[in-house]
């Protein structure tokens, strides 16, 4: 059974930081591209990063260039999603995503994702 377990959310205040970690079990994760989406109330799932599955290329929204950095550890079976001047506009459920490197899209697309996780809420106030 294919699991993936986020953890790290929180509430925190604009400008500050946060690291997000998903932790996978059941599935061979050196063959799976790794993402983090996020969703807020009312709006669709949106992609935020996206990493392969060596670690060696990773792709971000516009909107969190330059602020977020998504990492793995293959050996570890994690992958991580470091949050830096975060800004309330931030503020969403976010989800770890797995997508198979057989039949992925790049950047990842919620249409191609085979497992999500359960979702962490970051909130920032303002």
């Amino acid at each position: 059974q294919v699991q993936l377990v986020e953890s790290g959310g929180g509430l925190v205040q604009a400008g500050g930081s946060l690291r997000l970690a998903c932790a996978a079990s059941g599935l061979d994760f050196s063959t799976y591209i790794m993402g983090w989406f996020r969703q807020t109330p009312g709006k669709e799932r949106e992609f935020v990063a996206g990493i392969t599955w060596s670690g060696g290329t990773t792709y971000y929204a516009g909107s969190v260039k330059g602020r977020f950095t998504i990492s793995r550890d293959n050996a570890e079976n994690t992958v991580s999603l470091q949050m830096n001047s975060l800004k309330p506009e931030d503020t969403a459920v976010y989800y770890c995503a797995a997508d198979h490197v057989v039949g992925s899209s790049w950047p990842p697309s919620d249409s191609t994702i085979d497992y999500w996780g359960q979702g962490t809420q970051v909130t920032v106030s303002s």
